[in-house]
């Protein structure tokens, strides 16, 4: 049997993180090593407990959960992933939460199916944003006027066929349907995505997504 997936919750509200432990605990491959009251103890408890995935609320009082996703992700060599929750699909902190490191979001009204397998998709370093989570992102881009961060000096280390790749991550597409659009095999596909995340210093595909229109690599229609 494979070793389940190490999961922590952070949040202020006892109710919340205890009701999360019970539905993860029921899932036979994942299994919760410890909850924090705030963005301080998260920080602390992964330091001591090295979960894989943390479930991060937005909002605690003192360290709230943006600045403790980016301590946490920034932290050389880790290979946490942060998983951060809200009460809602428009909260104005989601894009932030992602720029910090964040691997996705979840919505805390989410069924027990739908929190095990955020934490499967985000552990296993997939992107966690749907189609229409990708679309508010590029909106709030646009409404910064991207590009805001990295240089696109980066973007030049990869290959013409990877900076396709890429733009398709950043729209949102999974492996198939860059498999299929791009009339390649899937497994060649994971292998473009895996060599763009390390040539970029990336950890996962949301990273790419954010990175790609902070460069420009993608703008939305109009802008």
């Amino acid at each position: 049997m494979s070793t389940p997936i190490k999961v922590m919750i952070a949040d202020d509200q006892m109710m919340v993180r205890q009701g999360f432990t019970v539905l993860l605990d029921a899932q036979p491959d994942i299994e919760v090593v410890g909850q924090a009251v705030d963005g301080a103890d998260a920080v602390a408890k992964v330091a001591e407990l090295a979960p894989d995935v943390v479930l991060m609320d937005i909002r605690m009082p003192g360290m709230g959960g943006i600045e403790a996703t980016s301590v946490i992700t920034r932290v050389p060599d880790s290979a946490v992933k942060v998983l951060v929750l809200t009460t809602f699909d428009l909260d104005e902190y989601v894009y932030e939460a992602l720029r910090a490191g964040a691997s996705g979001f979840l919505l805390k009204d989410a069924s027990a199916d739908q929190l095990a397998e955020a934490v499967r998709v985000v552990a296993a370093g997939e992107a966690l944003l749907s189609p229409n989570i990708t679309k508010r992102l590029i909106t709030e881009f646009s409404r910064l006027g991207a590009p805001r961060a990295p240089s696109r000096a980066r973007i030049d280390a990869l290959t013409e066929r990877e900076t396709e790749v890429l733009s398709l991550i950043a729209q949102g597409l999974s492996n198939a349907e860059i498999s299929e659009h791009l009339v390649l095999a899937e497994q060649t596909v994971k292998t473009h995505v895996s060599r763009i995340l390390v040539k970029l210093g990336l950890r996962d595909r949301t990273q790419a997504a954010v990175f790609a229109y902070e460069t420009g690599l993608i703008r939305p229609a109009g802008y």
